[in-house]
């Protein structure tokens, strides 16, 4: 936008907060505002600029140096205006006594990808960056801390600028490169509070567990608010605080399906004999009947057993699968807390269906790396399953439920035996680093999100 055009902005803007449009010419302000993203942006800031200037405009006259403001027509006005009183708040905000200056916390430095919503603070790139709330909904984005600590943000995740030194995690996923001026730099979660030592470190909160964290280079101290522990986190240690909020659901499947909607007939893996969970090559404990489904791919040989696979398993014993025209899989990605999104690329996964009656036979109780139906017990897969599907999950993603469809899967689903449809979900994108993101979905036991779905008409 050229110089002239934000002026013009300006002024409409200014226009805008003061009351002054009429309804026709307030319309068209609001029109081009939802057209155009670059414009909503600067109309956004400047609303922001406006609700600042009136939450501090007991302070104006100090900043000012000119006489309190005055109400006119119900609303703020100053003797310099808008514009004027703007740029004295904001040279005294950035360049005034030592006590204003201490207001300054950070910058958003670099966002990619980025959607922002429910901040208090502003998000556009360069933003500079008082005490408030960011909440990023979809990319990645970097915050440097006026201490030197620069932190990235990966979606969905909210974070609380406190100081120069301290910010709060109530959700999400950071990663803190620490410069030797910063140190001390914290970060709080609900249950945690990680005090850097010069390092580079990696934290986590989730909504179905607790904090998690990764201590790439140097060394951190952490204090678990709820064991009552204080210890140093060495290189290359991680610490996850055990979990007892959430529990398996005792809730029996539903007796029916969803009804049909516009033809649409919707299957949870918690209605009949569904079923869903996921395994991890090397450990023998089953892992179904947790609130999530992980999926992982590490190509890297010191990381083989952090490989995950998801398996579902949807009871279709009431469709009449030879009418089936159209079918589609429906996911709700989670957090999983485990894992940094910056470590990996933009991530391919597949969807394969066990054509063979041992997708009936697994259980959420029993099945394990060296069970799992269409592999083998290195993890190959067999000739008993199908590719039918594919799907991409960009860094930062947006979290919202995604819906994959394909002909191979209507044609797969038709074919079923034992009216029971059985998908494996397998990432095929590996990653170059042991702490790259471990991606989860929900599974019909997670308190809050969709369940996996089948949807078929």
């Amino acid at each position: 936008m050229n110089d002239r055009r934000k002026r013009e902005w300006a002024d409409r803007v200014d226009r805008v907060v003061e009351g002054l449009l009429s309804a026709e010419e307030l319309a068209c302000f609001h029109a081009d505002v939802v057209r155009d993203p670059v414009l909503r942006a600067f109309y956004v800031e400047h609303v922001w600029l406006h609700g600042a200037l009136l939450a501090d405009r007991a302070r104006l006259p100090e900043l000012l140096a000119v006489s309190p403001p005055v109400a006119v027509g119900g609303r703020w006005r100053w003797f310099a205006g808008l514009g004027l009183a703007a740029s004295a708040v904001v040279v005294g905000f950035w360049g005034g006594s030592e006590a204003t200056r201490e207001k300054y916390c950070a910058t958003i430095v670099q966002a990619e990808h980025a959607t922002w919503a429910g901040s208090t603070l502003p998000t556009l790139t360069s933003s500079r960056l008082g005490a408030g709330v960011v909440s990023l909904v979809e990319g990645v984005a970097i915050v440097r801390f006026a201490s030197g600590a620069v932190v990235t943000l990966e979606a969905p995740t909210t974070l609380e600028i406190v100081s120069a030194m301290l910010c709060r995690l109530p959700e999400g996923s950071i990663t803190a490169e620490v410069p030797p001026s910063a140190h001390g730099f914290t970060v709080q979660t609900p249950d945690l509070t990680v005090v850097d030592l010069g390092t580079r470190f990696g934290v986590t909160a989730s909504s179905t567990g607790h904090s998690h964290v990764f201590v790439f280079e140097g060394e951190v101290e952490l204090e678990d608010s709820r064991r009552g522990l204080v210890r140093k986190l060495p290189q290359g240690k991680a610490y996850h605080v055990a979990t007892d909020l959430i529990s398996p659901s005792s809730e029996p499947n539903r007796p029916d399906p969803s009804p049909i909607i516009d033809g649409w007939t919707s299957i949870a893996t918690s209605y009949g004999r569904g079923a869903d969970g996921y395994v991890r090559r090397g450990y023998a404990a089953p892992t179904g009947g947790e609130p999530l489904l992980m999926v992982k791919h590490s190509t890297l040989p010191l990381s083989r057993n952090n490989e995950r696979r998801a398996i579902l398993t949807f009871d279709i014993s009431a469709l009449k699968v030879a009418q089936i025209n159209e079918v589609q899989l429906v996911l709700d990605p989670e957090p999983s807390g485990y894992g940094f999104v910056t470590m990996v690329p933009d991530s391919r996964f597949a969807v394969y269906g066990v054509r063979t009656s041992a997708g009936a036979s697994w259980g959420e109780a029993s099945v394990t790396w060296d069970t799992l139906p269409g592999t083998d017990d290195t993890g190959v897969l067999s000739e008993q399953v199908e590719r039918v599907a594919e799907f991409w999950l960009p860094r930062g993603g947006s979290g919202a439920p995604f819906t994959i469809r394909s002909e191979a899967l209507a044609t797969f689903v038709r074919g079923c035996p034992a009216g029971l449809a059985t998908f494996l979900i397998v990432r095929e994108t590996g990653e170059t680093d042991p702490t790259g993101l471990v991606h989860a979905f929900a599974s019909k036991e997670h308190p809050t999100a969709r369940p996996p779905t089948l949807r078929v008409r």
